[in-house]
């Protein structure tokens, strides 16, 4: 049973951070099933709109809240116990159905949890739900999911950015704290953007991507979203490390990421891409960017304006080569014969495992099902895969020399603020552009932030910070630096009313 005596009973901000709350809850002003509850108040009236979750898990966060006020009498000190979390639902979860967005996988349920979610576990974070997506985390927008497309909170008539929507749409209309996503292309620095929100996503290898919905794997990792640079350090923290499990996590120890949050922006060396980076950019989203420089120029650090990177222009056409041939691959093991939808009544194994995949799968995912399995077929592998993957070494080789000079780089997050939902659903080229700007930095494996750089027409803004490999620390300093001179962070979206404690 939960302790009475720690919920006063006045109304709790949801507004607050999350190691806002932590300290709420140390201090006694109420329990962590108080706040899981007005939590879960606030999703629920939310939802209709936002449409931010597949399913919401009242039943498992009140008993893991009540767990964490357990914890809390007994002094525990895990900076997440007892904090809300949204969980993407790519992110296998233990006992509760995990779809990835896709009718395919419909009735899944894990019998493990993938090494993240366990990560969270131990911790005595409270799992609110399982956040929206595009179908295998394969969009820019979250309209691609077999669940119905996420609002975007600023303007529920646009798109809060994807594959990632449903963990920033949540998080930026002040439904939890925090959130986890997973990041390919963008899909988490881009929705963190179109959202006003921090959005990270780590070093390859920084991460566990075991039990993790794979979509294309040499790309993708975990990383958090939040309302500040001290939560994505935080939730980072908990996460992050060597994982016996995934021979791709690095044996590099995990650091205290916020260990450069008191040094400010004085004397930070910051490369900033030249113009064939940043053309055809909206007009709006080019003043926020040349704001943020100048903010950056008046803070003390070094601006280099002469930052040369010729191969990023060709990186998207090879990252949409990469990808798609990695998730032909990862996505045949979707047959119906082992676990989720399986179409019935055919005439014999193959034609049912041909209706399987043609009914369970949306049309985007069938779409690069379709250019992975081409650009690897006999005769083209070399003309399309193997030269994307020369096309990825070049990409990082320039990374690496633009870095050698520079502690960061300074580019606009996205090229555009959010856009209608539908406009692009049509043109799927003009949908893949909107991950210019973040597809090179999954190429390189580098880390990279989307923060909030100011408004444009009323919607957010993003500015994206680029770092060296296992350089999160600067990353989130530099981050938290920018916090403290802006108020961006703190302008909050319509939808944040609905729901609001009384």
């Amino acid at each position: 049973m939960a302790d009475s005596t720690r919920s006063p009973g006045a109304a709790i901000d949801l507004d607050r951070s999350a190691h806002e709350h932590a300290a709420a809850l140390r201090a006694g002003e109420y329990s962590a099933r108080a706040l899981a509850e007005a939590t879960l108040a606030r999703v629920e009236a939310q939802e209709p709109d936002l449409n931010a979750y597949i399913r919401v898990t009242p039943d498992e966060a009140l008993t893991q809240a009540d767990a964490a006020d357990e914890r809390l009498r007994a002094g525990d000190l895990a900076p997440l116990t007892g904090i809300p979390v949204g969980l993407k639902d790519v992110l296998s979860t233990q006992g509760v159905e995990t779809t990835a967005g896709s009718r395919i996988l419909e009735g899944f349920t894990p019998i493990i949890d993938c090494t993240v979610v366990a990560r969270l576990r131990e911790q005595g974070a409270v799992f609110v739900g399982k956040t929206n997506l595009d179908e295998f985390a394969m969009g820019s927008s979250t309209e691609h999911s077999g669940y119905g497309a996420t609002s975007n909170p600023w303007d529920l008539t646009r798109v809060p950015g994807g594959s990632s929507g449903g963990s920033a749409a949540t998080v930026a209309a002040r439904g939890v704290p925090i959130a986890l996503g997973t990041d390919t292309g963008g899909s988490i620095r881009q929705p963190a953007a179109l959202t006003g929100i921090v959005g990270l996503k780590p070093t390859y290898g920084r991460v566990s991507r075991f039990g993790v919905v794979a979509f294309a794997s040499s790309l993708e990792q975990v990383g958090p979203f939040a309302r500040d640079a001290r939560d994505a350090a935080t939730l980072l923290e908990a996460i992050a490390g060597h994982d016996p499990n995934d021979a791709t996590t690095a044996p590099e120890p995990v650091p205290d990421y916020t260990e450069r949050f008191d040094r400010g922006l004085e004397g930070l060396r910051v490369g900033v891409p030249g113009e064939g980076l940043v053309a055809g950019l909206e007009d709006g989203v080019r003043e926020a960017f040349e704001q943020a420089v100048a903010l950056f120029e008046r803070e003390g650090a070094i601006v280099d304006r002469s930052v040369a990177l010729p191969s990023l222009e060709v990186a998207l056409s090879a990252y949409y080569i990469i990808a798609p041939a990695e998730a032909s691959a990862n996505l045949a093991r979707y047959d119906g014969v082992k676990y989720g939808y399986r179409f019935r009544g055919g005439e014999g194994m193959w034609d049912e495992m041909e209706r399987t995949r043609g009914n369970g799968f949306g049309d985007e995912v069938k779409r690069r099902i379709m250019i992975g399995a081409y650009a690897l077929s006999a005769g083209y592998y070399d003309a399309y895969y193997r030269k994307a993957q020369q096309v990825r070494t070049l990409v990082r080789a320039e990374f690496e020399t633009a870095l050698a000079d520079n502690d960061l780089l300074l580019t606009p997050t996205t090229p555009t603020v959010a856009f209608p939902l539908g406009a692009k659903l049509d043109d799927p080229l003009a949908m893949y552009l909107n991950d210019l700007l973040t597809i090179p930095v999954n190429i390189s494996g580098n880390p990279a932030v989307s923060i909030p750089g100011g408004f444009s027409e009323g919607l957010p803004v993003g500015i994206q910070l680029i770092a060296r490999p296992f350089e999160e620390s600067t990353l989130l300093g530099a981050a938290h630096a920018c916090e403290a001179l802006t108020d961006w962070r703190a302008q909050r979206p319509p939808l944040a009313e609905i729901g609001t404690p009384s």
